[in-house]
Parts: C-alpha cells; structure tokens; sequence
C-alpha cells in the first residue's frame, strides 16, 4: 500500500519525534527511522532529503507542540498573575510524562550545537520566543520592568526543565512555582 505524502510524512514525523527525543538525534539513523515509520527509506529520503532536513522538521514540531501546550495552561487562568504562575504549572504536568527526558532543544543543542548552525539557531529561537512569552505576561501582570521578571523567570523554567531531567523529577516544577512566588511578590504592583 503506498501512503500519500501527509500520512507518510507524519509517520515519519511521529517516528523521529520518539527516537530522536528518547535516544538523541545523533545516536539515531535514518534505518532506525525507517523501521519505526514502516516508510521504505527511498520514501524517506524523498519526503526528508538528509537527517538535518528531519531534524529541523521534528524541531519545528516540538516548538509548534510546547508553545500549543503552555498556551493551553496560561490561557487557562484568567488573573495575570495565575496566569505566570501557569507556566511552571505547565512544566508539573510536562515533567510527569512518562517520557519527560528533558527539553528537545537543550538536548538537541547539546549534541549539535556546536557543529549545527542550524539547530543552534532554531535552539535560541525557541527559547527566545519563550522569554518573550514570559516578558508578555510580566506586562500582563503590570511588572516595573517585564523583561527583567521575564528573564528571572526563564532562569527558574530553565533551571527546573534541566534539574527534572536530570533526577528524573517532578519536584523541580515546584520548587520553581515557590521561588517565582517570591519573586512575584517582590516585582508585581501591588
């Protein structure tokens, strides 16, 4: 049976997402890709051309579904400030998952950064897109200055994301929430 091109492709897709977020990216071959989707490695090679094209599109879906889910929290909440205190909600129930190993882009980073323009550059995207996220609830909340809460938030988000892989985890999600408190009550008008 030949699968058309959208079904073939999120195979593909949800196959490299799996592998590539359990293992690494530089620890998976595009074999190993093959076998997990069921698509022939010529339909593989047709739909993503080189490892760093399937690379770049399990990026760009990982930064298309963390920004899907944190928005679900933040717009779950209605005061400003519940809706900072969301995020590292966000990061309580991400950390839980079964298959939490970490932030894709930290991890992806790590490995390739340094010979991956690309990915470095996709890596820094994303995380500048959250910290403006964060800058854009600060301002919400009526912060004196969003962008230096926006930034010791990310600090504790970042902190938390890394320490929850780590120790395997969901503490770091709440000790995080207890420090932006403080912070919180320390920046916002009153």
């Amino acid at each position: 049976m030949v699968l058309d091109t959208a079904t073939a492709q999120q195979q593909v897709l949800d196959a490299a997402d799996a592998l590539f977020y359990e293992r690494g990216v530089q620890s998976v071959g595009m074999d190993a890709i093959r076998t997990a989707s069921g698509v022939s490695l010529k339909r593989l090679y047709q739909l993503f051309p080189s490892k760093d094209v399937l690379i770049e599109a399990y990026l760009d879906r990982r930064d298309a579904l963390w920004k899907s889910m944190l928005a679900e929290h933040v717009d779950a909440a209605a005061d400003p400030r519940d809706r900072i205190l969301a995020v590292f909600d966000f990061l309580d129930e991400w950390f839980r998952q079964r298959d939490y190993r970490g932030c894709a882009f930290i991890n992806s980073f790590g490995e390739l950064g340094a010979v991956s323009p690309r990915v470095a550059e996709m890596a820094l995207r994303h995380k500048e897109g959250f910290r403006q996220a964060l800058t854009q609830l600060a301002l919400e909340a009526g912060a004196d200055d969003p962008h230096r809460l926006a930034d010791h938030l990310i600090l504790l988000s970042e902190g938390a994301i890394t320490r929850a892989a780590i120790s395997g985890s969901a503490d770091p999600a709440l000790r995080a929430r207890e420090a932006a408190t403080m912070i919180l009550d320390a920046s916002l008008k009153s």
